[in-house]
């Protein structure tokens, strides 16, 4: 193609190229540096590992075949890591229904490896963790496994700060409840 790359029939030249080539240049750095990250954030939120990394590599290929129109590349990983959220959200929705058809089991959560690793405490956590409401799971997961502050959790999962921190301390009321301790 000698104009340059083709999108939607017609050929890119000149400031398109470089934006869309700066942007994918984007993209690309921020897949080597966030991958582990965003893949540790979908295990904790789907309850599996292959799970999430389909979820965080379907997120990439999206991007990459309909590059998102940001005005700040500074956005692009809020951005992923609220794909990768709602591409969590829809995988477990697909199982949801898929449960509804036939008996539900319980797929397991961890490897071989990562079960010596764990502690019977930490696995208990987890246990209790998916048995919360989703946007309890997600608040607590974004803000305590991903260490993300009250604003980063309010744009990823698109609510507002105040009701992060109503969520948050539901949730980690649940929490307890669902270890069978006291909410402190």
């Amino acid at each position: 193609m000698p104009g340059g790359r083709r999108s939607g029939g017609r050929a890119l030249d000149g400031p398109e190229m470089t934006a869309d080539a700066d942007t994918m240049a984007a993209l690309t750095e921020l897949y080597r540096e966030h991958q582990v990250g965003l893949i540790r954030m979908a295990v904790l939120l789907v309850g599996d590992e292959a799970t999430a990394e389909d979820v965080v590599q379907d997120v990439f290929l999206r991007m990459q075949d309909k590059l998102p129109t940001l005005d700040d590349d500074g956005k692009l990983l809020a951005y992923v890591r609220a794909a990768v959220l709602n591409g969590c959200r829809m995988s477990l929705r697909r199982r949801k229904r898929m449960w509804r058809q036939v008996e539900p089991h319980q797929p397991p959560v961890w490897s071989a490896e990562s079960a010596a690793i764990l502690s019977e405490d930490r696995r208990e956590v987890m246990r209790a963790l998916q048995r919360l409401p989703r946007r309890q799971r997600e608040a607590l997961v974004l803000r305590y496994y991903l260490d993300f502050s009250d604003a980063e959790v309010s744009q990823v999962m698109g609510i507002r700060p105040g009701t992060v921190r109503s969520t948050m301390t539901r949730a980690l009321a649940a929490l307890a409840r669902e270890m069978g301790e006291e909410a402190r």
